[in-house]
This record gives C-alpha cells, sequence and structure tokens, in this order.
C-alpha cells in the first residue's frame, strides 16, 4: 500500500468544529503520564498542563503531552510567557496546541501565531523529527502543513482591557479559541469571584461577539463550580471549558469520601 503521508488529529479542534462542547483537563500537580489516560477515561477531549501557576517541569510536561496524544485525547500546554521560546520547545516537545495567558491586544495574539504557526502563517522554528508523528520523516512540505492545521492556538483574555480588544484579537489569523480567564477577570473588574454580576455577563457576550464575527470559538475557565453561570455561557455560545483542575477534583472525591464514612454508625 502506497504511503499516503503523516497523519495527526486533534480531537479538541475536531470537537469544536462539529459545533458541540469541548472539555478540557487542567493538570497543575500531578506528574505522571497517567493523568492523561485518567483524563480520557473520564470523557475529556483535552488535558491542559499548567506552566503558568505550577512547577511542573517542561519534560514532565512533554511526557503527558506524548501520552495525552497516543491515547485520543489532545495535549495542550498554558506557557508561562508570551516568549516564543516556550511555545516553540514544548510543541516540539509534543504538545499539540499553546495557551497563551494574559493576552491584551491584537499585537500580542499575532505574536503567539507567529510562535506557534510554520511559514507563511509564522515563524517557528523547525525542528528535526516530533513525536506527534512517531519520529518519522516525511517530506517537508507535508510536515509543515499538517501540523499548522492540528495546532491549536488559544489565547487567554482576562483584563477588561483584552476583552474590550476582543473584536481586533479574533480577527487575528491563526487565533483559533478566545478563552475568558473568569477568575482573573472579575479580579480585574474589581469584583472578586463574582462570576454572576451584570459586567461579567456583558464581557462574555461581547467576546462570544466578536468570535462568531471571525469565525473562533469562545473559551470560558474558572467556572467548574458555578454551575449556573456556566450553563448560561454556553446556552450563549461558549464552547470550549477548562472544568477544573486534578488537584481540585481529587480533594472533591476525597472530602465527599470522607464525609459519607463518618456518616457510618459505629455500632
Amino acid at each position: 500500500m502506497a504511503d499516503t503521508g503523516p497523519v495527526l488529529r486533534n480531537h479538541l479542534a475536531e470537537t469544536v468544529a462539529a459545533g458541540k462542547l469541548a472539555l478540557a483537563m487542567i493538570v497543575k500537580q500531578v506528574q505522571s503520564v497517567d493523568i492523561a489516560i485518567a483524563a480520557k477515561s473520564c470523557g475529556y477531549d483535552a488535558i491542559n498542563v499548567d506552566l503558568e501557576h505550577s512547577v511542573i517541569s517542561e519534560a514532565s510536561a512533554a511526557q503527558i503531552c506524548i501520552t495525552a496524544q497516543s491515547v485520543g485525547i489532545t495535549p495542550i500546554v498554558r506557557i508561562p510567557s508570551h516568549d516564543g521560546y516556550y511555545a516553540n520547545r514544548i510543541l516540539d516537545a509534543g504538545a499539540m496546541g499553546v495557551v497563551a495567558p494574559h493576552v491584551n491586544s491584537a499585537e500580542e495574539a499575532r505574536a503567539i501565531v507567529k510562535a506557534c504557526k510554520f511559514a507563511p502563517f509564522g515563524e517557528r522554528s523547525v525542528a528535526g523529527n516530533w513525536p506527534q508523528l512517531g519520529f518519522q520523516s516525511y517530506p517537508a512540505d507535508q510536515v509543515r502543513r499538517l501540523l499548522n492545521e492540528t495546532t491549536t492556538v488559544i489565547v487567554m483574555l482576562e483584563t477588561p482591557e483584552a476583552v474590550e480588544q476582543a473584536e481586533e484579537i479574533a480577527a487575528v489569523p491563526g487565533v483559533d479559541i478566545l478563552h475568558i480567564g473568569t477568575t482573573d477577570l472579575c479580579d480585574a473588574m474589581g469584583k472578586p469571584g463574582k462570576f454572576a454580576d451584570p459586567a461579567v455577563e456583558k464581557s462574555f457576550e461581547r467576546v462570544i461577539a466578536a468570535c462568531r464575527a471571525h469565525g473562533k470559538v469562545t473559551g470560558a475557565g474558572g467556572l467548574g463550580t458555578a454551575t449556573d453561570v456556566m450553563q448560561k455561557v454556553i446556552r450563549m455560545g461558549v464552547r470550549f471549558v477548562t472544568a477544573g483542575n486534578e488537584w481540585a477534583y481529587m480533594l472533591a472525591a476525597a472530602r465527599q469520601r470522607a464525609s459519607m464514612l463518618r456518616e457510618l454508625k459505629l455500632d
């Protein structure tokens, strides 16, 4: 059978392209590759390794990414800085998407795209081979095109200034998802923890409208336990959700188990 060239699937991208709700599990503590398998088994579309708010090493993040890709869940990584160095390294090491925090302008969004995409869409440096493709050699044009097509670029809007620039950010070619970091946004608005505040809802409305106008996807984070607000923004048009982190899940389950056992009678 003739070789048809490299094949690579991005399940997160496929889910949002179909108009479905895509869910990501954030990883902040666990450095074992088992977490990728667990996230897949629990029904998530993506695993988001957080290198901004954790001390997980790049090496551990890379191993989690490779495992995630091999079991059919999309590995994305929240980088700690807009410096293209971070995006380039983790994409070369196995990530299939980058989450860039604190993006406040179209200029910053364009810089992230440049770091994540090969020419002619960006300035990503070329590695010799990639774990996403089994370290196999394929024609250069096929590889560049495939990786450009399957690399998800997510920019986080976490301030009122970013929300005001949502239209311009959404218009940047190569940006796939505008992800609202609700916790930081509320803090920046002087409304810490007030996810249901009308001003926060208006921010969602503005970002969702910008995404619709430019064919982009709106994401939401920080609302995992605010069920009513999450339901509202999903109905408004959010299609990508970071549902919470693995450590919070463990603590919640551990508390529930302890509470259940404490209620058992001793005689």
